[in-house]
């Protein structure tokens, strides 16, 4: 381990702004842990569906402002996107050729998921699994892939939205949520709010591309976006009425996620903020050699992490109900059990190293999905003059 820990050391470049992979790495880890502990598979009559402790224990709704993190993951995407984009450019290197390269990292790792869900899927209807269970755990393993083609959508949209000011999708966003929430309108006003799943995100994204422009230097910025998000998504949630949950809740009449509400979008203004008041006290901490390696292997995995965790969340609920139907247990409290009380709440916490574990072996499995091969170098534009010497020789 010391060995792992001095070569990721010596092999981190000097000016790598290592607060930002934490960053990143705090993102992928709070969707992941958000949705080990609000989505509960229950076995019923044969079969497995879906169920949310959300919806039983109300109480527990600021786990979803805790573990909601996805603004955060833009945020430092849109920084990122632009950075890479405008070096590509400084080297001459095609718009195409940096596309690919990022894309790539993105999208080869989905490609196992999916050739492997789909064999699994085949597998269980061939041997008489319920099609309802089937299209549950199917469900629960794809839907996080909405937020991989929201992501890979901005980040090829980086040369036009590179330069936008935040201000302009949240305007969007306002105006969309005036028209649903505000009209009695036809069928249509509500389909006209997937609108914010591309405005949405974007607020955060070109935030982080006006940071890369040396446009969120101060610290003011943070506060001022941490407490004004705050308050306004209060004063949406208390006086608006947005739901208070930033997650989905199976039965609600409106989820703040799907579509992205202005509540959602102003919580994460709030998260955002608090990031940037993050970056300082981050970069003390990772100065530790043994921190930084700690982040460094989640950011070299952190695709992986972010599409099996799922899996493997369903691969130890499997387990256990199998292990209760052959010792006549039943169902096991915090597993495949209602998550409608406190009980499964201690119980599913007590569960999450065993997911942790079933994920580890996903990423020692699938891991080199992501590393993928090394993008080779497009050939640099020649000058004008050295074009005329070629055209001479």
């Amino acid at each position: 381990m010391r060995d792992l820990v001095r070569l990721i050391e010596s092999a981190t470049p000097p000016g790598r702004d290592r607060a930002l992979d934490a960053l990143r790495a705090l993102a992928i880890l709070g969707v992941v842990l958000g949705h080990w502990l609000v989505t509960a598979l229950i076995a019923d009559s044969g079969t497995v569906r879906g169920a949310s402790p959300l919806t039983h224990l109300p109480e527990f709704t600021p786990v979803s402002w805790v573990f909601q993190t996805l603004a955060v993951f833009f945020l430092v995407g849109g920084l990122v996107a632009a950075r890479g984009h405008a070096a590509s450019r400084a080297r001459h290197e095609s718009y195409r050729h940096w596309l690919g390269a990022r894309l790539g990292r993105l999208f080869r790792p989905v490609a196992a998921v999916l050739v492997v869900w789909t064999v699994v899927a085949l597998a269980m209807l061939a041997g008489g699994v319920p099609w309802q269970t089937v299209h549950t755990l199917g469900k629960l393993v794809l839907s996080p892939l909405w937020f991989l083609l929201v992501f890979a959508a901005l980040t090829a949209a980086t040369p036009l939205v590179a330069r936008v000011h935040p201000l302009w999708p949240l305007a969007v966003v306002l105006h969309v949520d005036l028209i649903r929430f505000g009209l009695d309108g036809p069928g249509w006003v509500d389909r006209l709010g997937w609108i914010n799943v591309a405005a949405g995100w974007l607020v955060p994204y070109c935030l982080g591309a006006a940071w890369s422009r040396n446009g969120l230097k101060d610290r003011r910025t943070g506060w001022v976006l941490l407490i004004g998000g705050v308050a306004t998504t209060a004063l949406l949630v208390l006086f608006a009425g947005y739901p208070a949950a930033m997650v989905g809740v199976p039965g609600a009449p409106v989820s703040n996620l799907n579509p992205p509400t202005l509540a959602a979008v102003t919580f994460g203004l709030a998260q955002c903020g608090a990031a940037l008041l993050l970056l300082d006290p981050l970069r003390r901490v990772l100065r530790r050699p043994a921190a930084w390696a700690a982040v460094a292997v989640l950011n070299l995995g952190a695709m992986t992490v972010f599409l099996w965790h799922q899996t493997a969340m369903i691969a130890v609920t499997a387990t256990g109900l199998l292990a209760g139907e052959l010792l006549g247990h039943g169902a096991f409290l915090g597993l495949h059990s209602v998550p409608d009380g406190y009980g499964w709440v201690l119980a599913r916490v007590a569960w999450l190293p065993l997911f942790a574990a079933a994920l580890l072996v996903c990423c020692a499995a699938f891991r080199t999905y992501e590393k993928g091969g090394r993008p080779a170098q497009a050939p640099r534009d020649r000058r004008p003059a050295e074009r005329k010497e070629a055209r001479r020789a």
